[in-house]
């Protein structure tokens, strides 16, 4: 009984002794370990992170069971581990340091847009990347369109042709024509305009990508993996409508579907309460789309 009391009135001390500042502290710390975990677990660091955590349990069990080889081995290891893990999670911190980099000023790049009237500069844009990808894809025209975000891409434009223009549906049609120069690589848009085009991209290195994916789709995970941008793929074989986002690859997308996800991803949520998304239609209504996407799906 006395232990107990004891005990509880040690717990009571530390509780009274506790600060407003260590509970920020605490809290900024469990922010910290749950976004380290929540980024860990859905991607394939987590795989790695789960060797580390074994390695770091049979460290301690060496160390309680008086082990010493063991012990001995398992320190060396970690000794150059810092390193290790620099080098074996190389691409998950990069892709980590991108996303803190850019994160504050997402919200400083909305507030920008909404004053300046780029929503509906957006939209349009939608709207005519919309028209001409579902077209190819009824046309089994391969096309691969990278829209910047926050992410800058210019050593992805210095690979590839600057042109600049209006992006218009009839102009995105030619660029990916068969027979045109620059239909084999990537266009990038950067600030709703078709920035550049015949653009080279870096290919995923995830081997758990299927099998049935080409060039064009590994190309696509590739650059999402290394940056915020959404990528628009269409398949030259089956004329299927892809999008690439942080790693990930979404597929089987229709006029509508494709057209609300690119604007759920490219319009923040201050210029949809300002506008009423009003998409400006290029000759042809959505009664026509909507038959046009169950020709795609077949």
């Amino acid at each position: 009984m006395e232990y107990i009391m004891t005990t509880l009135s040690y717990l009571w001390n530390i509780i009274r002794s506790i600060t407003i500042i260590d509970i920020i502290d605490i809290a900024i710390v469990a922010f910290v370990f749950y976004y380290v975990y929540k980024f860990i677990r859905e991607r394939r660091a987590g795989k790695l992170a789960a060797g580390i955590l074994i390695l770091l349990l049979v460290l301690l069990l060496s160390d309680v069971l008086k082990m010493h080889a063991m012990q001995f081995l398992m320190q060396n290891v970690f000794q150059v581990g810092v390193i290790a893990v620099i080098i074996v999670f190389q691409p998950e911190l990069r892709s980590a340091l991108e996303k803190v980099g850019a994160e504050p000023f997402k919200s400083l790049r909305s507030i920008g847009e909404s004053k300046s009237g780029e929503s509906s500069q957006t939209l349009a844009m939608i709207t005519s990347l919309t028209e001409a990808v579902c077209d190819m894809s009824l046309d089994k025209t391969g096309a691969l369109i990278v829209i910047e975000r926050t992410t800058k891409l210019g050593d992805i434009i210095k690979s590839g042709t600057i042109i600049n223009a209006n992006p218009t549906a009839f102009l995105i049609r030619n660029i990916f024509f068969n027979k045109a120069p620059l239909h084999d690589g990537a266009m990038v848009i950067r600030d709703n305009r078709l920035y550049a085009a015949g653009c080279f991209l870096p290919l995923s290195t995830n081997g758990d990508i299927i099998k049935d994916l080409g060039t064009r789709h590994r190309a696509a995970i590739g650059m999402s993996e290394n940056s915020d941008a959404v990528i628009v793929v269409v398949s030259e074989e089956t004329g299927t409508i892809s999008i690439a986002l942080e790693g990930q690859l979404k597929r089987n997308f229709s006029y509508n579907t494709l057209k609300s996800e690119l604007v759920s991803l490219l319009v923040t949520e201050n210029q949809q309460q300002k506008k009423v998304v009003r998409l400006p239609h290029i000759g042809r209504d959505d009664d026509n789309k909507s038959n046009g996407d169950d020709n795609k799906s077949n």
